[in-house]
């Protein structure tokens, strides 16, 4: 069910109305940062922008662009760092009034201070508050504070809970935890 209606019944466009999605390989139109946020809301007005921007983190390396929300795009966003494409799809996905958003591995160009800023700025936004969030991670440190984990090994559920529950419980997430502490990375 979204919205309390069976997606069996509702069409294809119905549905991808409720739903904003950030994919891993971040993809940006030849125009404007403008233009590019546009594709989330077509109307969306200048203030719902910078919001955006700032839930994603993006803001201020767009406040320092000389054009601002008019400076301009290249083809694939070839003018922007990884990191600044991921930020400003995830914008994108943000500014869209939406039931369920999805972060599909896109915060994995990210470095583990904006990740966090970024989640933290999702959980605190009033609108996506009221939706339900789903953010597909390889980093174990950007899901330890979901409501629940799904783990999958070889594309199996291997386990459900909260990060606590499954580190308690669950071996396919321990390993996994453990080989990013000893990679190096946060849990």
């Amino acid at each position: 069910l979204v919205d309390g209606l069976d997606v069996r019944n509702m069409t294809k466009h119905d549905l991808h109305k409720r739903v904003a999605f950030a994919q891993q390989k971040a993809i940006l139109f030849k125009g404007t940062v403008r233009s590019n946020l546009q594709f989330g809301k077509p109307d969306a007005t200048d203030e719902e922008m910078w919001h955006a921007l700032e839930v994603a983190q993006a803001k201020d390396f767009v406040a320092a662009l000389p054009d601002g929300l008019d400076a301009v795009v290249e083809q694939n966003g070839d003018n922007f760092s990884g990191g600044q494409k991921q930020r400003l799809t995830i914008a994108r996905a943000v500014i869209k009034p939406a039931s369920i958003y999805v972060f599909d591995d896109s915060f994995s160009a990210l470095d583990f201070k904006t990740d966090a800023n970024l989640r933290v700025a999702l959980k605190h936004d009033p609108a996506i508050q009221k939706s339900v969030v789903v953010i597909v991670a390889q980093r174990v440190a950007t899901v330890t504070q979901a409501d629940q984990i799904i783990v999958l090994d070889n594309g199996k559920v291997a386990g459900q809970g909260t990060h606590a529950e499954l580190m308690a419980n669950n071996p396919t997430y321990q390993e996994i935890v453990h080989s990013q502490i000893r990679e190096g990375g946060q849990a």
